[in-house]
């Protein structure tokens, strides 16, 4: 399984450009959890802002309201919203909830049961080689940086890594790619601007095979899910992989900014229905108060959301565990 296990190596001190700063001595970093709650606070400020103190009150028909409306500014969405007011209204009726603390856990255990479905972390099969990852998204997604992010992590895990720069349309995104690509050793294929970025993924892919290279990782042009021409030039990408191998791509990855709130369900839905997504990473959760949306991706789409970021260090992007972000939501402590 694919796990962000910490590698010494000769690389950790070559880690690409969000990765830079870390220091043997000093303060102690902070945890994961740690970072993860201070990355939800804009979300958590919306959602559960005095929240132990709301449940102090009476349950009532105005506790609920007010919870409910609390759920809809921080995005979590209508359906989502309903599944989680209905079971906390069935367990109240039943009178499994007669304090605070009760109230709060069964909204804790009520908004992990939509989201753990999705808590699928990404796996590397050690028969699959090479490994390969379509990214996708669109424009300012925060793809590139992703990228370069989950090689700096895949490499720390032991893996060998090879990028595609498959973003062929601004010039930007694969001198981004190769400077993560120089500073953590990692050979990137690319051709000029405005080359074939079916060909160059075909290249890179090609390369990976005859490197013995782990994992090959694409990166894409950002496009919009309603640009049926942009949506057209993915699928081919998509084809042309799977000529060279039949399993290829064996992820295929959107990148959704978290900021977007339900913008990003359509997004979704709509790659989804041209690519067959098979994880989402959703980005920026540190910069919204709409990192509730995850909820909706998680009961609408049903995708597995393989990471979250909630920061701009390489060590900001982590695996998604459900029950960890429903209580750094919540400002409760981790387990």
């Amino acid at each position: 399984m694919f796990g962000f296990r910490k590698k010494k190596s000769e690389e950790d001190s070559t880690s690409a450009p969000e990765a830079s700063g870390e220091e043997s001595s000093g303060p102690a970093r902070e945890s994961w959890f740690q970072r993860l709650r201070k990355g939800l606070a804009k979300t958590g400020q919306v959602l559960g802002a005095d929240l132990g103190t709301l449940f102090q009150r009476r349950i009532d028909d105005e506790l609920f309201e007010e919870l409910e409306e609390r759920l809809l500014l921080a995005d979590v969405g209508l359906d989502a919203t309903r599944r989680i007011m209905d079971r906390i209204t069935r367990e109240v009726k039943r009178g499994d909830l007669d304090n605070a603390e009760a109230l709060m856990e069964a909204l804790e255990a009520a908004m992990v049961e939509i989201l753990e479905p999705v808590s699928r972390p990404l796996e590397i099969p050690a028969a699959e080689r090479p490994f390969s990852i379509l990214v996708v998204g669109i424009n300012g997604a925060g793809k590139t940086t992703t990228i370069g992010k989950l090689a700096h992590h895949l490499q720390r895990d032991g893996h060998s890594v090879l990028l595609a720069a498959g973003d062929t349309f601004r010039a930007a995104a694969v001198e981004q790619l190769q400077t993560w690509g120089e500073r953590n050793n990692v050979t990137v294929i690319a051709q000029g601007t405005g080359a074939d970025s079916a060909s160059v993924v075909y290249d890179g892919l090609q390369a990976a095979q005859a490197r013995g290279i782990d994992v090959m990782i694409a990166d894409t042009a950002g496009r919009l899910h309603t640009q049926t021409n942009l949506m057209d030039e993915v699928r081919k990408v998509k084809r042309v992989m799977g000529r060279l191998d039949e399993h290829a791509p064996d992820e295929v990855l959107l990148v959704v900014d978290g900021g977007t709130g339900q913008n990003a369900l359509n997004q979704a839905r709509q790659f989804h229905e041209a690519l067959g997504l098979t994880g989402i990473v959703v980005t920026k959760l540190d910069g919204t108060a709409k990192g509730g949306m995850l909820f909706a991706l998680a009961d609408q789409i049903g995708v597995p959301v393989r990471f979250i970021g909630v920061g701009e260090q390489a060590e900001d992007l982590q695996t998604f565990d459900a029950r960890a972000f429903v209580r750094a939501l919540l400002g409760r402590d981790g387990d």
